[in-house]
């Protein structure tokens, strides 16, 4: 089965690529992206060379939207779709997306880091609240007991 990959998705392969520290190899970049080692290493020898854009069918093919450009409503619903998938069928959806699947987890856990920070913002309101509540109450039975 053959992918054809956006050329946004292979810019980002690259960045990825040579981004990348000491502990990970290329191998390991290729594998994550369920991208062949070899097609990995022709993308980084063809943007060394300024014609990674020579690889593309033409350049009036549709720019992908940066990950960082996505609505909320439209994250949410990549990290819906990405839910009951597998690892390889992540990574054909991202790559049809012009994303990684680690954006979709990056995206994953700040909603999730959002909804613990909203629910301990009530919890910590809520105490406030009882604790005003028991201060009031204290104060009533001391003005009672002293009648």
């Amino acid at each position: 089965m053959s992918y054809k990959f956006t050329q946004e998705f292979k810019s980002q392969a690259v960045q990825k690529a040579l981004n990348q520290r000491g502990h990970v190899n290329l191998k390991q970049v290729a594998i994550e992206l369920n991208v062949g080692y070899s097609t990995l290493q022709k993308w980084i020898k063809l943007a060394k060379d300024n014609q990674l854009d020579a690889l593309s069918p033409g350049n009036d093919m549709k720019k992908e939207k940066r990950p960082q450009d996505w609505s909320p409503e439209a994250r949410l619903n990549a990290i819906i779709a990405c839910a009951a998938l597998d690892d390889e069928a992540i990574n054909q959806y991202c790559r049809t997306q012009g994303i990684y699947p680690h954006h979709v987890q990056q995206w994953k856990q700040d909603i999730t880091q959002g909804a613990v920070t909203t629910t301990h913002a009530t919890k910590t309101q809520e105490t406030k609240r009882l604790k005003n509540e028991i201060k009031q109450l204290q104060k009533e039975l001391i003005v009672k007991i002293k009648r």
